[in-house]
């Protein structure tokens, strides 16, 4: 009898915590979108995406290295379907592959995947800006600044995390969280958003990182509309403790962040800009595919609004790729004139197919082809020189 009641209670305890977390996500704005199983998804309402033209110059003034964190082709393919069959990515002509292996894994992790972005140097799972024995490499954003260029960096994760590290510092492990953050006081990045405040204050050390930014010269600011104020100056936003909320819940923070950079940055010089859509991989790690699709949505509604102003300047180039892909993504059904799908995640880690690489710009037709990631890395410091 003792063991039955145990058993109930037992039941009742999961059945609870499951229904609490069913509730929770039932208050998230994607309830508006039928979100109804992790593995499917229906968009009610598709956006409208852009139409720009390859420009015509050969002239690179700006670069700006856009990367989907775990965005592989399976992705790009459910937002296609559930956007109505159209993606700002589609105005690409110029396209190509990456392998994403690190040096001591088949299937890497971001920071080597984007450290060999950054650098155009392969290197082990959990280094970030290192060779394979842990030597400091120059990223292409610190060979930007040797040029006097402005540099910006722009993601949705904490700022100290992986990609965004592979571009600004160097480090040995992704976990030494406030170490990394620190990298940042010394950077001389002009522009800096994205979450992860709390490795910048009441840290164990004593040290208020924003604090010494500030002293600097940097203006801080912790929201959107603080953000849109700001018209001259290096700038450090950082919106969350950790990572930012959902896409649709925080709204369109990755969008004006990339434009207030291009706003900031732009100069006679040129100006170096990294963009991540960082969440796309958490939410496939999760296995939920709504939330992935509108983190993808939010990245490709970034790269469209990245794009108009590629094609009025006339001197920048674009490129958007993946570190990795998350998943293992299979697209099993669903349908176009519906604007849904039924997916399946085989894996809740990452897996190792070939990611995409769309370039548009002057030089854009270097990326074509398939190339090892640390190649597209080579290509962009060589584009620098």
């Amino acid at each position: 009898m003792k063991k039955f009641v145990l058993l109930f209670l037992a039941f009742g305890f999961a059945a609870s915590a499951f229904a609490q977390e069913d509730i929770s996500r039932a208050m998230s704005k994607y309830a508006n979108n039928q979100f109804s199983e992790d593995d499917q998804y229906t968009v009610a309402e598709p956006y409208e995406t852009v139409s720009v033209k390859q420009t015509r110059s050969r002239r690179i003034k700006n670069i700006i290295v856009m990367i989907g964190d775990g965005m592989g082709l399976e992705q790009v393919s459910c937002g296609w379907v559930l956007n109505g069959g159209h993606l700002n990515l589609d105005n690409f002509i110029y396209t190509g592959f990456s392998r994403t292996y690190a040096t001591d894994r088949l299937i890497t992790d971001s920071c080597a995947g984007g450290s060999a972005l950054a650098t155009g140097v392969k290197t082990k799972y959990y280094y970030m800006g290192v060779d394979p024995d842990g030597n400091p490499v120059q990223s292409a954003l610190h060979r930007a600044q040797e040029k006097g260029m402005k540099t910006g960096v722009a993601v949705t994760c904490r700022i100290n995390d992986a990609t965004p590290l592979d571009f600004v510092g160097h480090s040995l492990d992704r976990d030494d969280e406030e170490v990394n953050a620190a990298q940042y006081v010394g950077s001389n990045v002009d522009f800096l958003t994205g979450g992860g405040i709390r490795f910048w204050q009441n840290r164990t050390d004593g040290r208020d990182l924003v604090q010494e930014m500030v002293a600097k010269g940097y203006t801080f600011v912790d929201n959107r509309e603080d953000l849109n104020k700001v018209h001259e100056g290096r700038v450090l936003g950082l919106f969350a403790p950790l990572e930012m909320e959902p896409a649709l819940d925080r709204g369109p923070v990755l969008e004006d962040c990339a434009m207030k950079a291009i706003e900031l940055l732009d100069n006679k010089k040129g100006f170096f800009l990294m963009i991540e859509g960082s969440s796309i991989d958490d939410w496939c790690h999760k296995k939920k595919v709504g939330y992935m699709a509108e983190e993808l949505f939010d990245f490709d509604r970034t790269i469209g609004k990245v794009l108009e102003w590629a094609e009025k300047d006339g001197h920048t180039l674009v490129i958007v790729t993946a570190d990795h892909a998350t998943g293992g993504l299979t697209l099993l059904d669903g349908s176009l004139p519906d604007r849904s799908v039924k997916v399946n995640f085989s894996t809740k880690g990452h897996n190792g197919i070939l990611v995409p690489v769309y370039a548009y710009g002057p030089g854009a037709e270097k990326f074509v082809g398939i190339h090892e990631n640390a190649e597209i890395g080579q290509i962009i410091r060589a584009l620098l020189k």
